[in-house]
């Protein structure tokens, strides 16, 4: 009997999982389903770029994932049952039929959403773009604004800076502003702070800072001290939230919502259940929460994919340390900035800046996608058998993932 192992979420950390299985297992042992709602691929660090019209390349998961005996199965999930080991999945297709879908391994990863942090007006007049419907509902937005009216970025944080500069620059007969509620860039080197101030004055664009959003109007957003700021489109980006249902389940998760899971990301309190990306409180260096990033997601798919695979074949289980090299950050297409840090994410002194670093940003860009194609980065795959083992009723069983 095949083990049945389910991915659940189909962004960079779920699809390079889901592949990277593919690849490290033999195809009559296992049967790899992906449950994704949408049947592209989507690129989320270029969703600012898709907001001011920029078209994007289209990566159809179908021909992505072609041969390799990933099962796509194109559905939104609605629950999901760990104790039954079930996931429970609304068909995106006519008549979006409800299925209960069994799994023996469950590789968990929802990823997660914008996070309106309950400020009042948030939900009914702020735009996202956390994800591809958001943007482009703003992308609609933005074309239909007239010269002179102004867009407000509440956020100051990696998201509130790309969207911020590639407005103004695709847009330079807008008003843009961002709101900070610490100074601008406060978490970067000195030389990485110059060259934002430097970038945003080359654009025109306003800076509030020490500006924290209390409240979201249709043509206005209010700050703590009571300022009221104009804004035709706020757009707003102060960070994550997961998806909820991890909460509503029997896994052991954090005040957040992220699932708590080991070294190798394995829930620790269901050990079928694994947990990557944005979805997981994993601990990096020092003991500090990874951050919810591109960067974090994709080697914990790796870590959670050759765990699963040397746990079912009898390999030696990888404890590969996930760690940060640098901060990319997109100014517009013509300026960047890349922050160098420790590896537990502090700035460091050096930093790359302007049209170079801007094209070393593009180059990440396209090799994060890329690397959801190709899940063993150029590696030839190895795939090998799934271990039998014996219960104690003498049956044959598969080693446990």
């Amino acid at each position: 009997m095949q083990h049945r192992i389910i991915v659940i979420g189909a962004g960079y950390s779920g699809a390079i999982a889901a592949g990277r299985l593919a690849k490290r297992l033999h195809r009559e042992d296992v049967a790899i389903t992906l449950v994704n709602a949408e049947p592209d691929f989507v690129e989320r660090v270029r969703m600012h770029q898709l907001a001011t019209g920029q078209d994007l390349k289209a990566r159809p998961f179908s021909e992505m994932f072609a041969g390799t005996g990933v099962e796509l199965r194109l559905a939104r999930v609605t629950g999901v049952d760990v104790d039954r080991r079930t996931v429970t999945v609304i068909d995106q297709g006519d008549g979006g039929g409800t299925e209960e879908l069994d799994y023996d391994s469950l590789v968990y990863a929802l990823g997660s959403a914008w996070n309106s942090r309950g400020v009042p007006g948030t939900a009914e007049h702020a735009h996202e773009i956390a994800g591809r419907p958001g943007a482009l509902r703003l992308r609609e937005r933005l074309a239909g604004l007239d010269a002179g009216q102004t867009v407000v970025v509440v956020g100051g944080g990696l998201t509130g800076l790309e969207a911020a500069t590639e407005i103004a620059e695709a847009r330079p007969d807008l008003d843009v502003a961002l709101t900070a509620r610490g100074e601008l860039g406060d978490w970067l080197s000195p030389k990485g702070r110059d060259h934002v101030r430097k970038v945003f004055d080359k654009l025109g664009i306003t800076v509030h800072e020490q500006a924290a959003v209390t409240a979201v109007e249709a043509d206005h957003v209010t700050t703590a001290d009571g300022t009221s700021v104009p804004a035709a489109v706020t757009v707003w980006t102060t960070g994550f939230a997961v998806h909820p249902i991890a909460r509503a389940t029997a896994l052991e998760v954090t005040d957040t919502g992220q699932i708590v899971v080991d070294r190798t990301m394995r829930s620790v309190s269901h050990p079928d259940v694994y947990a990557i990306g944005d979805a997981a409180m994993a601990m990096g260096p020092g003991d500090k929460p990874l951050r919810m990033s591109c960067a974090t997601g994709t080697p914990m798919a790796w870590q959670a994919a050759d765990a699963i695979a040397a746990r079912l074949t009898g390999g030696k289980t990888p404890n590969t340390p996930l760690r940060y090299f640098n901060q990319c950050i997109s100014l517009g297409r013509r300026e960047g900035l890349i922050q160098y840090v420790t590896a537990d994410d502090r700035s460091v002194g050096a930093a790359l800046t302007g049209r170079l670093a801007a094209v070393y940003k593009e180059l990440i860009c396209k090799g994060a996608a890329w690397g959801v194609a190709n899940p063993l980065l150029g590696m030839p795959a190895r795939p090998r058998r799934v271990v039998r083992e014996r219960t104690p009723e003498g049956s044959p069983a598969e080693a446990s993932a």
